[in-house]
């Protein structure tokens, strides 16, 4: 008899606790990811949420909860990531500022958590054969650039700086993959690439003719929706530890060839990240922090994105920015002043630990 209360007992007990999961917690956390590998191998190379995801790091930390978690790799990228969100059908997502601009000014709520990417170059490049030397030499020429993702913006900012604009080329939309193709068999004249472009370099197919600086970086962050972030903060608090504690991880230096080997998963060779961040710290390009320069580039960003005419209506950075959950996770990991906080101008403000 005592054996059948303690066993009741027990079953009561699980099953409560099952209800208070069920009432505290969701039963999946879906991610989506604006990018996928080559060959559309459900893999990214290039950013800390790829090392999470690889890694299973997220489905670790919620395991012992029996929550699900659920990645969704996008060949649309960033148009395509939105429409998922728009549909409810994202609890997170990894998204370039662009995507998140237009998905933003277009009513879709949503709040940015944390940083991933900051001041990615970008290298246009061309068929070799040609004699072209920079953007200049593409004038009238077929330009192709992945519309609605972070390269179109950060081609704006090229264009911007020289004072052209889209219409000064035979602009192209056309994906990464279809990109790489299109310049193999010489059917563009140029493209915006990322580090993808090395192995068609190292075979000959294509050249490099400009790459961009700092100024006119790729940047990216990921975002939670306002409806997971009211119903579950604890579960983005614990999202957002997870992320935090990789890019220390990624940051350090020593773990520099272990970072290129599991983004080389992606199908983009190791080689070309190791020359893609040659000269450049892993740590500046993939910190977390939310700083005054963050919000400066989402503005500037605004503010070009609606002079050239690619969102409509206004956003409101400061809304938008939910930095509490950042800040709890640099305070329990003791990772403040472990990234150098960057004022408006992308200078640090005070030399990191």
């Amino acid at each position: 008899m005592k054996t059948l209360f303690r066993f009741a007992a027990a079953a009561l007990a699980f099953a409560l606790g099952a209800d208070a999961i069920a009432a505290g917690a969701p039963k999946v956390i879906r991610i989506g990811v604006s990018q996928v590998g080559t060959g559309n191998r459900p893999v990214v190379g290039g950013s800390t949420i790829g090392v999470v995801a690889s890694r299973g790091e997220i489905e670790e930390e919620f395991r012992k909860d029996g929550i699900k978690v659920e990645w969704n790799y996008f060949k649309g990228a960033g148009p395509a990531a939105n429409e998922a969100l728009a549909n409810k059908l994202l609890d997170f997502i990894f998204q370039g500022d662009m995507a998140s601009l237009v998905g933003r000014s277009s009513g879709l709520k949503s709040k940015i958590i944390v940083a991933q990417t900051r001041n990615g170059p970008g290298y246009i490049a061309v068929p070799t054969g040609g004699n072209e030397q920079s953007i200049d030499d593409l004038k009238g020429k077929k330009l192709a650039v992945f519309k609605g993702t972070a390269g179109q913006l950060q081609l704006a900012r090229v264009f911007d700086q020289k004072g052209l604009a889209e219409r000064d080329f035979r602009t192209i939309n056309m994906d990464t993959a279809t990109t790489q193709a299109a310049i193999a068999t010489k059917d563009i004249d140029g493209g915006l690439f990322g580090a993808d472009i090395f192995p068609l370099v190292d075979r000959g197919i294509a050249r490099v003719i400009q790459k961009t600086g700092p100024e006119f970086g790729l940047t990216s962050h990921v975002l939670v929706t306002e409806d997971f972030e009211k119903q579950y903060p604890e579960i983005v608090q614990r999202f957002v530890n997870v992320v935090v504690k990789t890019q220390a991880w990624v940051g350090d230096e020593k773990n520099r060839d272990q970072v290129f080997q599991q983004w080389a998963k992606s199908g983009t060779p190791y080689s070309a990240f190791k020359r893609d961040y040659e000269g450049t710290s892993l740590k500046e390009r993939q910190s977390p922090l939310l700083d005054e320069n963050f919000y400066a580039h989402y503005r500037d960003s605004l503010a070009l994105a609606k002079k050239f005419k690619l969102v409509r209506g206004d956003i409101d950075i400061d809304q938008w920015f939910e930095p509490k959950y950042l800040k709890q996770a640099l305070k329990e990991q003791k990772l403040e002043g472990y990234w150098a906080e960057l004022n408006v101008a992308g200078k640090p403000k005070l030399a990191a630990k």
